[in-house]
């Protein structure tokens, strides 16, 4: 079970965990701080550790708190928007029949009904986000689970404030993040082979890295490279 230990302003999640060695992390994108622990580890000794990492804890935070934001979207002619880490100019098309995405060139070609609502252009490119995810991500999984012996029951695809992935080894379940269509593609293979290791080892400790370490020896740049390129103008919680 989940505890929280607090040192002045700073929250730490803290879970206890059949582990050897304490694990101390600082997430993107809001910089939270989570300390996984050995189970015979006391709440004093996690506060000790907690406390000797403070300035390291500082520097993580403020290298995440920086990260460049996307800029608020409007929906508007000639806007930005970014598919599979490319950048493409929207265009608004008016027009009394079905809505309807394409891309032509180096624009995302937006055909609504007039008098259409930002909020409205909003809906249908998330949908849109939704499904070119969904496409690319399948034969991805597909892929893995042959190389790493894994098995996935159920795949979800949705906007998620909190992570770009989340698995549920209990039923094979995983979940990526509709902002992963606007990442370069090898940003998505990264959370795919992520996502799955955790039904293998649903932790992150030493055999979860070496796991991914065998599978995507780049993976630590491909992290990097997510953690780095602009995230969604919103105040995400991790």
């Amino acid at each position: 079970m989940g505890t929280t230990l607090k040192l002045g302003s700073l929250a730490i999640d803290v879970v206890k965990k059949d582990i050897k060695n304490v694990h101390l992390s600082v997430y993107p994108p809001e910089g939270k701080v989570r300390i996984s622990a050995p189970l015979r580890m006391s709440s004093e000794n996690i506060r000790l550790f907690a406390i000797s990492k403070l300035q390291w804890i500082r520097i993580q935070q403020g290298k995440i708190i920086n990260q460049e934001r996307e800029t608020p979207r409007e929906y508007l002619q000639r806007e930005s928007h970014y598919l599979w880490g490319k950048r493409y100019l929207l265009e608004v098309v008016e027009a009394d029949c079905p809505s309807r995405i394409d891309i032509r060139h180096r624009k995302i070609v937006l055909q609504i009904r007039p008098a259409s609502s930002a909020e409205r252009r909003r809906e249908l490119l998330e949908d849109w986000y939704r499904t070119q995810l969904r496409a690319a991500v399948q034969p991805l999984i597909s892929k893995w689970e042959r190389a790493m012996d894994v098995n996935v029951e159920k795949v979800f695809v949705r906007r998620m404030k909190t992570k770009w992935g989340s698995c549920s080894p209990s039923s094979a379940s995983v979940r990526f993040n509709t902002d992963l269509a606007k990442k370069p593609p090898e940003c998505l293979e990264y959370i795919v082979v992520h996502e799955l290791a955790h039904l293998i080892e649903p932790t992150h400790n030493d055999r979860f890295t070496a796991l991914l370490d065998r599978m995507m020896p780049n993976w630590r740049l491909y992290r990097q490279l997510l953690n780095q390129l602009p995230v969604r103008h919103e105040n995400w919680v991790y």
